[in-house]
């Protein structure tokens, strides 16, 4: 009798402390949690990123999504504009007045740039050599890199990654990892050159290329790769086809004006020699989109 009534107690201590804890969760925290999860692992997949860690900075920076930043700008990280950014930008009282931060047209985007931002940035590479589920040892790294002024910025990640059960995020993300190198080694596929244009990551398409085969050995979604190369879902590769790996900037390096059109050019193939975002290239040259280049045009890269 004694035993089945420690039993009982001891259930009624657990049912309580998960009511608590449910009550003590910010509702718009677990709603922020739930609504980019996906995208948190993705990052991680694709670069290495806890994706416990990602969350955390999301919900701190962005305050579960509903800054000012996050709301009109599409900015979750509180990334600054930076002399290498030249994208759209908004002005916003941080430290001080009117300091210029990223905008971004979607969520995602804010995504993908804080964790190109990381990978890009030197102080930051010590935190990739890392175990991917040491979310301690990236929060106290990022503190250590000056990520935020905060002293108790490495804390605080530390207790929203806890409080919310945001590791089990870096959890998911090793398994499918884990699952994909199983079906690369059952299925392998021949790699790709990689080449540089325009500061960006491509490769070049061979015969019978997809944008699934691509997405698979480089670890990128197919969605992402047909984004980035200003095609249709539908759009079938051919031989030679450029494929970047990142999204396309909005104009060609330094070294490139002017592109002179030849026979059989188009703005999408020029676009894609440059590493230049097609509507970006129309911009540039003030046409409309059913613009069409005739041999001799002179085409704008900058």
């Amino acid at each position: 009798m004694k035993y089945i009534r420690l039993i009982f107690i001891c259930l009624l201590l657990l049912v309580c402390s998960q009511v608590t804890q449910a009550q003590y969760r910010n509702q718009r925290y677990v709603e922020y949690v739930n609504k980019y999860c996906e995208l948190a692992v993705e990052q991680m997949k694709e670069h290495k990123i806890p994706a416990s860690i990602t969350l955390a900075q999301g919900l701190l920076e962005s305050g579960a999504g509903q800054s000012s930043l996050a709301l009109e700008s599409n900015n979750h990280f509180g990334i600054k504009c930076g002399g290498r950014w030249n994208g759209r930008t908004v002005l916003h009282d941080d430290d001080t007045q009117g300091e210029c931060f990223r905008a971004y047209s979607h969520p995602s985007e804010s995504y993908e740039d804080h964790s190109l931002f990381l990978l890009s940035g030197s102080r930051y590479a010590f935190l990739f050599r890392l175990d991917m589920t040491d979310y301690k040892g990236w929060a106290r790294g990022l503190k250590q890199a000056g990520y935020a002024t905060d002293p108790s910025y490495a804390n605080r990640l530390i207790t929203v990654i806890e409080d919310y059960e945001l590791y089990k995020y870096d959890k998911e993300a090793v398994r499918e990892k884990k699952n994909l190198r199983k079906e690369k080694k059952q299925s392998p596929l021949i790699s790709h050159q990689v080449y540089i244009s325009n500061d960006l990551l491509y490769v070049i398409a061979r015969r019978g290329d997809t944008f699934k085969d691509i997405s698979k050995e480089f670890d990128i979604a197919a969605w992402k790769l047909i984004k980035y190369n200003d095609v249709n879902k539908d759009y079938s590769l051919a031989e030679g086809d450029i494929v970047y790996l990142h999204a396309k900037k909005k104009t060609a390096s330094a070294k490139y004006t002017v592109h002179v059109v030849r026979e059989n050019d188009s703005m999408h193939s020029i676009s894609q020699r440059y590493g230049i975002k097609l509507k970006n290239l129309y911009k540039l040259n003030v046409k409309p989109g059913e613009y069409v280049p005739q041999v001799g045009d002179l085409i704008w890269l900058r």
